[in-house]
């Protein structure tokens, strides 16, 4: 039951030879997040941004600064790879970032902002790249060696995540 509160739409499943086409499919979605995000939380009220998504989860408005955080670091770690010959990409204590001031006192909006401009720069990057560049690596703590594509894919995959997360307590409280 937890897994399934805290996956609502699974675990991360890479694929690991996706053609240009699957590959185009993929960048194609990132536009959509930060406007799935803005329309899913435009009603939301202080109050409701502070429930959690689920049991000693993160609440909402920790997810949104969480993602704006996470995808900095995404964009960071993509770049290193395509200019370093598989970079050790940093790992941060995202349990300690959202407990800090600015998850609780900067307004959604700035983070959902900042998504569209990060997300509309990563794009211009992507559409730069030539289909060998996807298959650079770069290494995680979580992931271990992993190429662009899979880097790519679940760059996507845990946005729509932690918005299922936003979705699914939205729905069980009924607003």
């Amino acid at each position: 039951m937890v897994d399934h509160l805290r996956y609502p739409m699974g675990q991360f499943e890479p694929n690991l030879n996706p053609s240009i086409e699957e590959r185009r499919n993929v960048i194609y979605q990132i536009p959509e997040i930060s406007t799935t995000l803005r329309r899913l939380v435009k009603d939301i009220t202080p109050y409701q941004l502070q429930i959690p998504y689920r049991p000693e989860g993160w609440n909402i408005q920790q997810i949104i600064h969480h993602l704006s955080d996470n995808d900095m670091n995404a964009y960071l770690r993509f770049k290193r790879a395509l200019t370093e010959e598989e970079p050790l990409s940093d790992t941060y204590r995202e349990d300690l970032w959202a407990e800090l001031s600015d998850y609780k006192n900067v307004p959604n909006d700035l983070s959902i902002s900042l998504l569209e401009i990060l997300h509309n720069r990563f794009l211009i990057l992507l559409n730069g790249m030539n289909p060998d560049d996807f298959s650079r690596t770069l290494r995680t703590q979580a992931l271990g060696k992993i190429t662009l594509d899979t880097a790519l894919q679940r760059f996507v995959w845990h946005n729509q995540h932690h918005i299922s997360q936003i979705r699914s307590v939205i729905n069980s409280n009924g607003w």
